[in-house]
């Protein structure tokens, strides 16, 4: 094993905004290893090729966190010991939340020879973590992403402030696709519906934002284009599905904000350094998972009684923790958080 430059593998293994909050970890890690490889399930590998400090990318969908999770395959298992084991990995790091479990993947490492590998568990890990490391739940993902691979020696250079990064590429969007001036981006789509504004809401933002003076694009995937279409209504420019992620950056780099849930895209803009109003639903807590290191607004009501819930879909009738938001005060957090760096035209 190379102890002075390790091949280092970083896994994490469910969403795109997932991903995306590791970033300053994997700079840490890059910046005094000799190779990153990034395992990560193949809906974020998109989000994993963004990241500075990744060389390569190896895709595995774990049957132990996908929702909805896929059978387990003792071919894709096989076929995940042999790559890593063909790899020269030197270490391992595994990025978790605190709601799951690192070890399935550890055994899996360690089938694979991997000699040190470091997670937080809070489950025992027997002889399948070299490191197990303990950290408080009530701090942001990034921090715990940076205190887990500190573990290890590896720290943010000097310099590096810690925000959240993507590779940028101006030509990922076709010319003409988006507006000239400035605009507001409106992402009402979510991996998880309970976290999700409603469409109505969106669609009356969509409205008033466009009274107010501002050009308006609506975002999303390509399975949300009847979403997206309702949502952008008469006056809103639909852009669903019409780049990858990539171009999604580029779009969000260029706008003086945009209106998302707890979302990949928030996590996405955060990187870009666009403003974010967060439409927050508390089913996870936002010291966790608010924009990091951006300006943002978050609404939605963070103390009602079934906050933490982790929900799926909420099962509570009109869903009370954000469809209390009014409209007005989203329009209002825009026009707080654009008020220094764009005059609408």
């Amino acid at each position: 094993m190379s102890t002075a430059r390790p091949h280092v593998l970083l896994a994490r293994l469910d969403n795109d905004g997932d991903v995306l909050l590791t970033g300053p970890a994997v700079r840490a890690v890059a910046a005094s290893s000799g190779r990153v490889t990034y395992l990560c399930s193949p809906r974020a590998a998109a989000a994993a090729r963004l990241l500075p400090g990744v060389d390569e990318v190896e895709t595995f969908d774990a049957p132990w966190i996908a929702s909805p999770p896929p059978a387990v395959s003792r071919e894709e298992v096989e076929t995940l010991i042999g790559a890593v084991s063909a790899g020269g990995i030197d270490q391992a790091i595994i990025f978790s939340s605190f709601h799951q479990s690192p070890l399935p993947l550890a055994l899996l490492l360690r089938l694979a020879g991997v000699v040190t590998i470091a997670a937080i568990s809070v489950d025992y890990p027997g002889s399948l973590l070299d490191v197990r490391h303990a950290v408080s739940d009530d701090i942001h993902e990034v921090e715990r992403n940076l205190s887990l691979v500190a573990t290890l020696g590896y720290l943010l250079p000097e310099g590096d402030t810690g925000h959240l990064e993507v590779g940028r590429n101006p030509a990922a969007i076709p010319p003409g696709l988006v507006p000239e001036g400035p605009y507001v981006v409106v992402h009402p789509g979510a991996s998880v519906p309970a976290r999700a504004w409603s469409p109505a809401a969106n669609r009356e933002l969509v409205a008033a934002l466009t009274s107010a003076g501002w050009r308006v694009v609506v975002t999303g995937g390509p399975s949300e284009a009847d979403l997206c279409r309702f949502v952008a209504g008469e006056t809103g420019l639909d852009l669903c599905g019409s780049t990858d992620l990539r171009g999604l950056a580029e779009i969000i780099g260029r706008a003086a904000a945009v209106v998302v849930g707890n979302t990949g895209p928030a996590h996405l803009a955060a990187a870009v350094q666009t403003p974010v109003v967060s439409i927050f639903a508390p089913t996870v807590p936002a010291v966790r998972w608010a924009p990091w290191k951006v300006p943002h607004v978050l609404l939605g009501r963070q103390d009602i009684d079934c906050a933490g819930c982790r929900a799926q879909v909420c099962p509570i009738e009109g869903q009370p923790c954000i469809s209390c938001i009014p409209v007005a005060d989203v329009v209002a957090a825009v026009s707080a958080l654009t008020a220094t760096s764009w005059a609408i035209a």
